[in-house]
């Protein structure tokens, strides 16, 4: 039963809540469709600029009244940014939703902006730049995106360089809300103790008053696959390879999840069985999906020594080669009920369904239910699987990030020449 209620004010605006019966606290937020993807290239690193500057100080509020708003009713209220979404929420027991959403409205709707915060907030951020490039097994996940999409806003890290940081105004920042902050991007979801109908009244109330935005577009990401790689006296070689996946509205968006978690999903897994318990040629190895309205990504990570890391790089190809051509009915079972145990214990959480909400309705128009979502995946076959892997690697271009000493790996196009071979 899909007990999601959703209402769309005349802006636009969608609210969108579950009810779950039993709770005491409920998780309330804002999820707008504009992200890292939706910068222009001098605008690089702005929109997670701006998350920063929205726990700053507002019209209403200083940083410290925002802090103390929602942490003297004993809740917490946080920020992130990623490629597709910006989102502020918070956590507060039943009786101080209302609160929790004005606060909310209010860092969202009437920031301060105050130049003397926005320096203060630029160290801060200069810092977190310096601190990703500082550790290995961060960045090259960064490097990766950007083989994997050279040129574009889907290959920008979500950070952005120092040299763009450090530049951006109090304009700047106002310039990106104007174009992308608009009713029509935003989605009010929560979850919880909640009473939607109230939700909506405060909702229209907030940011009813907002206009729609007109024109506003996302340049479509289009797969290159590319080599990234930087040698570096470090005691591992990092190594990092992609491949194209489905996106969120492809056919194959459960096999695909299927055929990874099979592939390097957990400790039994292809990867981690062949490559570390077998072999020992690392610590830890994974594969992982990552989806997006309009492509998606297959990732495989390994820390190794720079001596062993052309094996590893050899040896996933084979493995990624043979999952599609014989990967088991077992495999596929264990895989399936580790991706609705996954999604079972994350609707536990009152955050975890007001995310769901927030993402499924943007990217479908509508909220599947668990039990839904448990079919389509009960309903894939090992034969979908590994056809599914098939027509991947059938058309691979894999994108590659190495760091370290890694000099003796093997380059991108012997690993995808070994892969189609």
């Amino acid at each position: 039963m899909n007990d999601v209620q959703i209402t769309t004010l005349p802006n636009g605006l969608r609210v969108a809540t579950r009810l779950m019966p039993g709770l005491h606290s409920a998780s309330v937020g804002i999820w707008v469709n504009a992200g890292g993807r939706d910068e222009r290239a001098e605008q690089n690193g702005i929109a997670h600029f701006l998350e920063h500057m929205a726990f700053k100080g507002t019209a209403r509020r200083s940083a410290l009244q925002i802090a103390e708003a929602i942490e003297d009713v004993g809740g917490y209220i946080n920020a992130y940014t990623s490629r597709d979404v910006t989102a502020y929420y918070a956590r507060v027991l039943s009786g101080d939703v209302a609160l929790a959403l004005d606060v909310i409205g209010d860092i969202f709707l009437n920031p301060a902006f105050d130049p003397r915060e926005i320096e203060v907030e630029r160290g801060v951020i200069l810092s977190e730049i310096g601190q990703s490039l500082d550790t290995p097994d961060d960045v090259i996940f960064d490097w990766l995106q950007e083989a994997a999409y050279p040129g574009q806003p889907m290959g920008r890290t979500i950070l952005g360089p120092a040299e763009r940081v450090s530049g951006f105004s109090r304009e700047d920042l106002a310039r990106f809300v104007g174009e992308h902050y608009g009713p029509g991007q935003m989605i009010v979801a929560a979850a919880g103790a909640i009473d939607h109908e109230a939700l909506v009244r405060q909702a229209e109330e907030i940011f009813g008053h907002l206009t729609p935005l007109l024109g506003v577009t996302r340049e479509a990401a289009v797969w290159q696959g590319t080599e990234a790689r930087r040698v570096k006296k470090l005691e591992q070689a990092h190594f990092a390879l992609a491949f194209e996946g489905p996106g969120y509205l492809d056919a194959d968006f459960y096999a695909a999840q299927i055929w990874t978690n099979a592939l390097g999903g957990g400790m039994s897994s292809r990867l981690f069985q062949k490559i570390r318990e077998e072999r020992g040629l690392c610590y830890s190895i994974f594969a992982q999906s990552g989806f997006h309205d309009d492509t998606g990504m297959v990732t495989v990570y390994a820390g190794t020594s720079g001596d062993q890391v052309a094996d590893l790089a050899h040896l996933t190809i084979d493995e990624i080669r043979r999952s599609a051509e014989d990967l088991g009915e077992a495999e596929v079972a264990r895989a399936k009920a580790q991706l609705k145990a996954g999604l079972l214990m994350g609707l536990e959480s009152p955050s975890g369904q007001a995310e769901r909400i927030a993402r499924a309705l943007s990217i479908w128009g509508r909220v599947p239910d668990a039990e839904e979502v448990a079919r389509r995946i009960d309903a894939v076959t090992a034969a979908d699987v590994r056809d599914h892997a098939q027509r991947m690697i059938a058309r691979a271009q894999p994108a590659l990030a190495l760091y370290g000493p890694v000099r003796k790996a093997p380059a991108r196009e012997a690993l995808a020449e070994r892969l189609a071979a």
